[in-house]
Formats: C-alpha cells, sequence, structure tokens
C-alpha cells in the first residue's frame, strides 16, 4: 500500500483529500480522518508534503499490518469527517502494540 493508495480511498469514499493523522490515546492506536482537506484553500499542505506526509501513514499501516482494518472501517462507517469532528479508525495491533506505543506521535 502507498500514500497514493490511501488518497484514491478517501477520493471513493468522500470525494475528498481529506488529511490523515496517526494518533495514540489512552494507550491505543488510531488513523484519524482529519476535515480539512487538500481542495480547501486554506489547506497547509501542498501536493508533495501532502503525498509525502500519505506515504508516511501508509509505511506505518504496512508495518502494522493494520491495512485491511482501515480499508474494513472506511468500507462500513457512515460517519465523515466534519469541522471539529475526525473520524478515528481504532488499530488492532495485536501482541505488538507496546512496540508502537510511543509519546508524542
Amino acid at each position: 500500500m502507498t500514500g497514493q493508495d490511501l488518497h484514491q480511498w478517501l477520493l471513493d469514499k468522500w470525494g475528498r483529500s481529506y488529511a490523515l493523522q496517526v494518533r495514540q490515546t489512552k494507550g491505543k492506536m488510531y488513523v484519524q480522518v482529519m476535515w480539512k482537506y487538500r481542495e480547501q484553500a486554506s489547506f497547509p499542505m501542498d501536493e508533495a508534503e501532502y503525498f509525502a506526509h500519505l506515504d508516511a501513514v501508509a509505511n506505518y499501516l504496512n508495518a502494522w499490518d493494520a491495512i485491511a482494518q482501515v480499508k474494513a472501517y472506511l468500507d462500513a462507517t457512515r460517519e465523515r469527517p466534519r469541522l471539529g469532528k475526525a473520524v478515528s479508525i481504532p488499530l488492532d495491533l495485536g501482541d505488538r502494540a507496546s512496540e508502537w506505543l510511543l509519546d508524542g506521535i
């Protein structure tokens, strides 16, 4: 999986190039689909930065073997990002979860 694949999933689901974040909250990992999207004039990243960021997120998902989890969640959810409310996708990292739980992600 690549950042381009993630981008296509976002476009297929919501028709916009939403920003993604990886978050750790209360010892659990999440991928969050933020409410800002690249087509907005105020979006803080240019195209190269956006795709580099998506590639970084995709690299984490590949390392965590969490691609299927994210795809299944996106296919099933009826939520959509809106101002002040991200779509949080919980990740089950299994027995290796403690290896990835870091301060300040």
